[in-house]
């Protein structure tokens, strides 16, 4: 398998992303190799600093960068030679088997819609984040942030994607799924959730429990929950805050450092026809390391296919 990494995304980019490939060669299967795109010099004396053999990796020269101030459409096509384009590029004919990041998140979004393209039947790919339970389980949450406004068919969709993704990438034979919403009767919230709960809970597709309110999420009750892109960046970035305020004041505790991105490094972009892992644009050599392990057992599940054959 042949894991390609943008080298060049990210706010630490090029150091903390060819450290996070040496770090994730020593635990990847032999049969796993790591493909480097971005500028040849700059990888090759990243990879000599760390006393890299070159030979261990493979290098494919993209020497343009797509920052977080490129506006994503425009910048994947006046910018052919970046990372990020010939990664997609890569993945589209096949040479690549997922394609992971740090870089510009609109840019990953808009490469995996027109590049790779969104399986027949999606109507929004969508992007998750894990939320970890008190009981030692984690939970998908979905969407974090690519679609801000959703209609109830959307949402019932994020729950089908999620389902997927808990039942391959973990291992969760039933996982259930729950809608995040203001109150735990069925008539609770807007006019969108009212919709959305009774669809989902006429579905013979997923295995829906119900609403589930945001002083429940970590508590272990669901195992994908649902919601609008608005509200799951929220959540997450709330959870981000806590988590950095705590490590300020100078409080250790061992379920809220499970809340440190640098254990989950990315997130799968569920609903399109290839595999790509976006990564915090924060992170570091940690975060990429654990971003490539994950974009590793992505693909090894087969979830792209999975999704496609689900919905076709």
């Amino acid at each position: 398998m042949k894991i390609g990494i943008d080298v060049l995304g990210g706010d630490f980019a090029p150091d903390a992303n060819i450290a996070g490939a040496v770090l994730a060669r020593k635990e990847l299967s032999k049969d796993d190799k790591i493909v480097l795109i971005g500028d040849q010099e700059q990888i090759l004396g990243g990879l000599s600093s760390l006393e890299e053999n070159p030979e261990d990796y493979e290098i494919i020269h993209a020497p343009d960068v797509i920052t977080m101030h490129d506006h994503p459409t425009r910048a994947i096509v006046q910018k052919p030679n970046s990372s990020i384009a010939v990664g997609f590029d890569l993945l589209a004919k096949g040479d690549i088997n997922v394609f992971a990041s740090t870089g510009n998140t609109g840019a990953m979004l808009v490469g995996s819609m027109f590049k790779i393209n969104t399986i027949p039947g999606v109507i929004r790919p969508c992007i998750t984040s894990t939320l970890p339970s008190v009981d030692g389980t984690k939970a998908i949450l979905l969407d974090v942030g690519s679609n801000a406004d959703c209609k109830p068919d959307v949402l019932y969709q994020f729950a089908i994607l999620g389902s997927l993704y808990s039942q391959n990438v973990y291992g969760i034979e039933k996982p259930r799924v729950a809608l995040l919403n203001i109150g735990e009767e069925p008539s609770k919230g807007n006019l969108l959730t009212q919709s959305t709960h009774k669809l989902l809970a006429e579905s013979k597709e997923i295995n829906f429990i119900g609403n589930i309110e945001g002083r429940d999420l970590f508590l272990g009750q669901a195992d994908v929950v649902v919601c609008d892109g608005f509200t799951g960046n929220i959540v997450l970035k709330q959870a981000e805050g806590i988590y950095t305020l705590m490590k300020k004041r100078g409080i250790k505790d061992e379920f809220f450092d499970r809340f440190n991105y640098e254990n989950y490094g990315g997130t799968p972009i569920l609903g399109v026809k290839g595999n790509v892992v976006i990564g915090h644009g924060i992170s570091n050599d940690i975060a990429v390391k654990n971003m490539i392990l994950h974009s590793s057992e992505v693909a090894n599940s087969g979830l792209a296919t999975r999704v496609n054959e689900a919905f076709n």
